[in-house]
């Protein structure tokens, strides 16, 4: 049978049509942007393109405001360095949450050392950012709140325009990273105050190794890497052509089919939380019941490991994982579940389902099938599980 892929916070497939229109660009449409000839002005024109489609998902005004790089993980760090360096001037005060991706993280820890204050905002039982902590914490030092669309572990969403709203009020600028969340639900950087939002290409079906950036206008920040002045000088380097076509062409197909698919998806997603539920014991949702993305279920189960349940699952042709990719090395658990309030134990026995395009309900049916026994099983093995619980 085929393997039933639920893991696609990790990494999606590239949507067919997608490739199709890179494809020419690879060995065709070759020209550099910069070039001032034929190859050149086709290159820099189908860029543009693929600005304007990238604009016009998140609401932006103007293409310009879109500026390429590798991936999400690069647009966070170009975001909060490059605005960190440009206006500490003006302060040295950074605030963030602490279930934000690992590129947040990473890049906060980072700017602590060169003399950056941060802090980071808790988070409810769901997720949710706390609004009354974040207005405390600002001071006239502060230059920059930092805070998730979306959280690509437990799915929920954040109340972003309360808090570009509260942001503003306080004279401070804010910056959003969409990963997550662009392609799922809607976003819209100038009803919402967003000055800047982060964005990664393979999360709305398109290529790997590409991302973006979008920088309201106004907004200043420094580059982070010197180079020959692409992207308005603030990303150097000779432009990924074929990948910034795929994911113009991806932005454009989620904005045309977005509200079709997560209807879609949110359906799949309650079925599996329903069922999951009802037929397994001492299990639980992690994030938001209802304030979350529609392809993403967190589920902790008490008594067992969950990397036990990863590999149980994966012989029986079934793909999930623990948490983000990028902390799947480490056999510590996630930073995510543990802001939730969670004990370890009952972090290390959560599972991540996300779902995608290719995914049905005879895949939901399939997991749920096989889940409750492979739960047994593990669970009569552990040396936690209560007595109630042990046949």
């Amino acid at each position: 049978m085929r393997r039933i892929y639920l893991d696609h916070t990790a990494g999606k497939p590239i949507d067919e049509r997608v490739l199709k229109d890179m494809i020419p660009y690879f060995s065709q449409d070759y020209g550099n942007p910069s070039s001032p000839h034929y190859f050149g002005n086709k290159a820099r024109t189908a860029i543009d393109e693929s600005r304007t489609s990238i604009a016009k998902l998140i609401g932006a005004e103007k293409k310009e405001e879109i500026i390429f790089t590798s991936g999400g993980t690069e647009s966070n760090n170009l975001a909060i360095k490059g605005f960190a360096y440009r206006n500490h001037v003006k302060g040295n005060h950074i605030i963030t949450s602490s279930i934000e991706h690992m590129s947040v993280i990473n890049t906060c820890k980072h700017l602590s050392k060169q003399g950056f204050q941060i802090i980071y905002l808790p988070v409810d039982e769901f997720g949710i950012v706390d609004l009354q902590s974040l207005e405390k914490e600002m001071t006239e030092k502060t230059i920059l709140v930092s805070v998730m669309y979306a959280n690509g572990e437990i799915g929920t969403i954040e109340p972003i325009q309360k808090i570009g709203d509260l942001v503003h009020s306080k004279g401070a600028l804010f910056h959003v990273d969409a990963v997550a969340a662009a392609g799922q639900i809607p976003i819209d950087v100038q009803k919402e105050e967003i000055d800047l939002l982060s964005l990664s290409s393979n999360d709305l079906y398109g290529p790997r190794g590409v991302g973006a950036l979008y920088i309201k206008t106004g907004t200043r920040i420094q580059p982070i890497m010197q180079g020959g002045g692409q992207e308005r000088g603030l990303r150097s380097g000779t432009e990924n052509l074929p990948g910034i076509v795929g994911m113009g062409k991806a932005a454009k197909i989620a904005k045309a089919e977005m509200t079709d698919e997560a209807e879609r998806l949110t359906r799949l997603r309650d079925t599996f939380v329903k069922g999951v539920i009802d037929l397994i014991p001492e299990s639980f949702l992690n994030g938001h019941p209802t304030l979350r993305l529609p392809n993403t279920v967190n589920v902790r189960f008490n008594y067992i490991e969950g990397e036990s349940l990863i590999l149980s699952l994966d012989m029986d042709s079934v793909v999930c994982s623990s948490g983000s990719a990028c902390t799947s090395k480490t056999l510590e658990p996630t930073h995510v579940l543990l802001a939730l309030g969670l004990k370890h134990e009952e972090a290390h026995g959560s599972l991540l389902f996300t779902f995608g395009k290719q995914n049905t309900n005879e895949d939901v049916k399939y997991v749920l099938d096989i889940l409750p026994n492979i739960v047994k099983r593990l669970r009569q093995m552990s040396p936690l599980i209560p007595k109630e619980l042990i046949e």
